[in-house]
């Protein structure tokens, strides 16, 4: 585990479900307003289990999404921090992956596709 995995740069957001070689779940959860500091996440599978508007920024850019509940998107290898922008809390869980696939982490890359 890296010094900027987010369950250790922001362990009051991000909390470890279950996890093997191939692959780690962990949980997302904020409120209106909050902030969490950089961090990395490998290419992942995020699935919402609520809607949520974010900003996320990363070398000097930002980029705003906006998401229903019940949505799976690819989340490319990037680092970033982010902020709840919205009027709803953020209830996520990213389906992070491991080894060969897990990509290259980059921060020209921001947030879902």
């Amino acid at each position: 585990m890296s010094d900027d995995d987010p369950t250790r740069t922001n362990p009051d957001h991000y909390r470890l479900l279950w996890e093997n070689e191939f692959v780690r779940v962990i949980e997302y959860t904020d409120e209106p307003g909050e902030r969490t500091t950089p961090h990395e996440h490998p290419n992942s599978v995020m699935v919402t289990l609520s809607s949520f508007r974010r900003r996320l920024s990363a070398g000097g850019r930002e980029f705003e999404t906006r998401l229903p509940a019940g949505a799976a998107v690819w989340v490319p290898a990037q680092r970033h921090s982010g902020e709840n922008i919205g009027e709803t809390a953020t209830h996520t869980v990213l389906v992070e992956l491991k080894g060969a696939a897990a990509g290259e982490i980059s921060d020209s890359v921001l947030g879902p596709r």
